[in-house]
């Protein structure tokens, strides 16, 4: 599309604005169908997930096998066209653009435009997408759509850009301004790493708000649905260095949940210093999220380095009413992965803080093996110690903030690296730990105790010094024995005080 072509559809939506059309009134006229306007709110969305879940499961409409044949290469060649992009040439400070169904993507699923307490069904037509000359020419109702991307002023006024997307299963990911898309976030995981499969519940339907001109957070709300479970949820966004998320769940079972997961966020590690020698890579390091950051209950904070195991490793951090967890990006520099294109330091983090006490359960860390930076390998959800019960209501609160950092660092020293390897003049593997500089730790070694704690073996060779390469502390230790598997603990204590973050791990013996 043109410049001139560009100024053209703004300007005919101007103008059909002064002649007082609504918004989406003139979006129609210029080339999106939207349907009739019924009433929306959020409490009509609870009663509908509500009644969802007191009758029997049917899947979304799906996609023909026409669309879900397509290859990968084929399937690029269709994409949205963005003179039809929702609240596009009005002063609201959100628009959105739409995803194709087929390939990857089964289902085909609602999206409403709501505005003043009206809702409309944005109705799907192939003529709002552009097509390469080599795209096959398909039925238009066997595909429908996909997702839907969120466009705002991220880093430059009067220039949108993404920053949310919505697509797939129940899966979503956001970015704050400087940062590139990375690890996802999930509406609800259901029997991950369990006997019997893993479950997919699916966001069928979406409902988009417009937003106030110069409005910080905009708003969307989604259906979810699966065999097991129903849920209504909302999400209030808020862009800007970090990107917030206020999320309320609600979900409805249809039968006992017994593994399910609240708050999933979804990354990828391949490897980084703890796990190198496996690769051979030009490069230092690959991954999305480097570690999962636990402020729980007791007031503890845990730091527990991310690895791509052998076998599927599950995890299981109990606790009482937590205060926040997360996949954390700790690496920020270029060289540490010295990857120009994937620019892997770029990727944000992702801290969960509960909002109200979810009282007793615990953080739940799934590693699986890959061999390829394409596959999503690691899972961390919260999962409450009693079933959530069929046929009642079960709510969660929480925020999400897509970040460089988590609201949690910052009162302890934190865990910038771990390293590992087979000890050369003796036998045992040497783990180093470093600790970025920070007042607590002060600038005496010899003033810190470090306590360190394994489940099988033996501890030697402790040692605590500074590290003149990153101006923080590096402790190191030597764990001896022929236990296959081995859980690892090591805290600084200083004036009677833990001063730097809890540094937990296990060790598979290969």
């Amino acid at each position: 599309m043109t410049d001139l072509s560009r100024r053209h559809v703004l300007g005919l939506l101007g103008g059909l604005a002064a002649l007082g059309l609504s918004p989406s009134q003139a979006q129609e006229l210029a080339g999106m169908t939207l349907g009739p306007a019924t009433p929306f709110d959020p409490e009509m969305l609870a009663a509908r997930a509500r009644a969802l879940s007191a009758a029997p499961y049917a899947p979304p409409p799906a996609v023909s096998r026409q669309w879900l044949d397509l290859s990968y290469d084929a399937f690029r060649g269709i994409w949205f066209d963005t003179r039809h992009t929702l609240f596009r040439g009005t002063p609201g400070a959100v628009q959105a653009e739409f995803f194709v169904a087929g390939l990857y993507f089964p289902h085909k699923i609602g999206i409403n435009a709501v505005e003043n307490g009206q809702s409309r069904e944005v109705q799907f037509q192939l003529r709002t997408f552009d097509v390469t000359d080599q795209f096959p020419t398909l039925p238009e109702d066997g595909t429908g759509f996909a997702g839907f991307r969120l466009l705002g002023e991220l880093e430059v006024q009067d220039r949108f850009q993404e920053y949310v997307v919505f697509q797939g299963a129940s899966y979503f990911r956001a970015i704050g301004r400087g940062q590139a898309y990375g690890l996802s976030a999930r509406g609800l995981a259901l029997n991950t790493a369990a006997d019997g499969g893993e479950e997919f519940p699916v966001f069928r339907d979406f409902w988009i708000e417009a937003a106030e001109p110069g409005a910080p957070t905009v708003t969307v709300h989604a259906l979810m649905d699966s065999p097991s479970v129903a849920g209504a949820y909302s999400f209030e966004i808020t862009k800007g260095e970090t990107t917030e998320m206020t999320v309320s769940a609600r979900l409805f079972p249809r039968v006992d949940l017994t593994t399910v997961g609240v708050a999933p966020g979804t990354s990828m590690f391949l490897f980084s210093d703890i796990n190198r020698t496996r690769f051979d890579d030009f490069r230092e390091a690959v991954h999305d999220s480097d570690g999962l950051l636990i402020l729980n209950g007791a007031g503890e904070t845990i730091w527990r380095p991310l690895t791509n195991p052998q076998a599927v490793e599950v995890s299981v951090f109990a606790d009482s009413s937590p205060r926040g967890f997360g996949l954390m990006q700790r690496a920020r520099q270029t060289g540490d992965y010295n990857d120009l294109v994937a620019q892997y330091e770029r990727r944000p983090s992702l801290w969960v803080e509960p909002m109200g006490d979810w009282g007793q359960g615990a953080v739940m860390l799934v590693e699986i093996p890959t061999d390829k930076e394409i596959n999503d390998n690691i899972v961390a959800f919260w999962r409450p110690a009693a079933p959530l019960a069929a046929g009642s209501e079960h709510r969660f609160d929480y925020r999400l903030y897509w970040s460089a950092t988590s609201p949690a660092e910052g009162v302890v020293a934190p865990v910038i690296a771990t390293r590992t390897g087979t000890r050369i003049f003796e036998d045992g593997r040497l783990f180093a730990i470093d600790y970025a500089p920070h007042p607590a730790l002060g600038q005496d070694p010899d003033r810190i105790e470090a306590r360190i704690s394994t489940s099988a073996g033996e501890i030697s060779s402790q040692q605590l010094q500074r590290n003149p390469a990153t101006g923080g502390m590096r402790l190191d230790f030597t764990l001896k024995g022929d236990a296959p598997l081995v859980e690892l603990r090591a805290e600084l204590w200083r004036g009677g005080q833990r001063v730097a973050e809890v540094w937990l791990n296990r060790w598979v013996r290969p």
